[in-house]
């Protein structure tokens, strides 16, 4: 049987401390702007692979923020569990709550 050459591998003359200088700071809290429209927000949470009948979101409207569990919408207002029709014109943000 043939002899298989011999591996290369260098010296380690130096010292490795790449963990040591790892820092992490949880001080800095920047907020995310989204650009997005209120109709591209609501279409993402109607579209999303956890939507399946009802959605609870957090509804930032012109005078005050509500939580709602959403079910439907059309095109001028989202239905809520309660039947209650919120106007898509009035909604400043809204967002979808983590479960």
């Amino acid at each position: 049987m043939k002899e298989l050459p011999k591996v290369f591998h260098n010296k380690i003359d130096k010292k490795f401390n790449n963990n040591d200088t790892v820092f992490y700071s949880n001080d800095k809290r920047e907020e995310v702007i989204d650009k997005r429209s209120i109709q591209q927000k609501i279409n993402d949470i109607f579209s999303s692979p956890n939507y399946v009948y009802k959605a609870n979101v957090d509804i930032t409207l012109k005078d005050k923020k509500i939580t709602k569990r959403i079910i439907g919408r059309n095109k001028e207002y989202i239905i809520t569990m309660d039947n209650d029709l919120i106007p898509i014109n009035d909604i400043i943000d809204i967002k979808s709550q983590k479960s």
